[in-house]
């Protein structure tokens, strides 16, 4: 029973875990498209990985092991993959994700050959980008798609490169619906920066209630608050606000609100010169 897998990687069928993983590692050097410019390099690179994902998982690898080159129509794996390429069919990694998923072959083999085709990836990977506000709060957030525009539910927390999975929302074939798989890009924002479950805030404070104190408002993402500041404010100095900041979707905890602090001087030249002549002669120079 042919299996050219073996032959892509340059080794024995009974070749060990290292062995292969070390055959992998040398080809993939030899042939990257950075290092090596010749034609036809990319596809050696490309047949050299999906080969390495077959014989590098137990699973497929036993597969592969029992049904040989049969898998591929009776081609070798070199020209299989070189049909595929010039017909113009999905890309070679969906095709064998579906083969080896299960998805590819129906109640066995018959002369060697598949006895059916390996279904079409149906799915769509696209990136959306939300306000800061809704990677906080969650919310609705419009997507267009396939151009179809609908509202998906984001849940409070999220984070900035998460993936989102939103059920037959991706391409319709034959009464089959794939998925849409959503990668979130959070938009940054002027006034917050998120740190793990906490974000912080920064907010103008004047020399005179970072001197004296006083009770100032601070609008946040939720609702207005109250915040007392203390005399001998430092500029920078943080006051925490429990359980204002971002769900954690694992523990569903809510992390804290860190205001900070920015104390705003005075411009010397609006303050009264009898002000300045007293500031001059009794503030400490050190």
């Amino acid at each position: 029973m042919a299996k050219s897998l073996y032959e892509t990687l340059e080794i024995d069928e009974n070749a060990t875990e290292a062995e292969i993983k070390k055959a992998y590692r040398k080809l993939a050097r030899q042939y990257h498209p950075d290092v090596n410019k010749e034609s036809g390099a990319e596809d050696k690179f490309k047949e050299i990985n999906a080969a390495y994902e077959i014989l590098s998982d137990k699973e497929k690898k036993q597969q592969y092991d029992r049904h040989g080159d049969s898998m591929f129509g009776g081609q070798n794996f070199h020209d299989f993959s070189r049909s595929h390429r010039s017909a113009g069919n999905a890309d070679l990694d969906e095709i064998l994700r579906s083969m080896f998923s299960g998805g590819g072959f129906g109640g066995g083999f018959g002369g060697g050959g598949f006895s059916q085709q390996p279904q079409q990836n149906l799915d769509i990977e696209t990136s959306v980008t939300i306000p800061f506000s809704v990677s906080i709060l969650g919310g609705s957030h419009s997507v267009s798609v396939n151009g179809e525009r609908f509202d998906i539910k984001i849940p409070a927390g999220v984070k900035n490169g998460e993936k989102m999975r939103v059920k037959g929302k991706g391409h319709a074939q034959g009464g089959r619906a794939g998925d849409l798989f959503l990668k979130i890009t959070v938009a940054s924002n002027p006034e917050y920066v998120r740190e793990e479950d906490d974000i912080v805030k920064s907010f103008d404070v004047s020399l005179y209630a970072a001197l004296f104190g006083e009770k100032i408002e601070i609008k946040t993402l939720e609702k207005e608050i109250k915040l007392k500041i203390p005399q001998n404010t430092k500029n920078g100095q943080r006051f925490r606000v429990k359980e204002m900041g971002a769900m954690n979707r694992k523990t569903k905890v809510r992390g804290d609100l860190y205001l900070r602090a920015n104390i705003v001087l005075p411009n010397i030249d609006d303050l009264d010169e009898s002000l300045v002549k007293i500031m001059k002669e009794k503030l400490p120079k050190e």
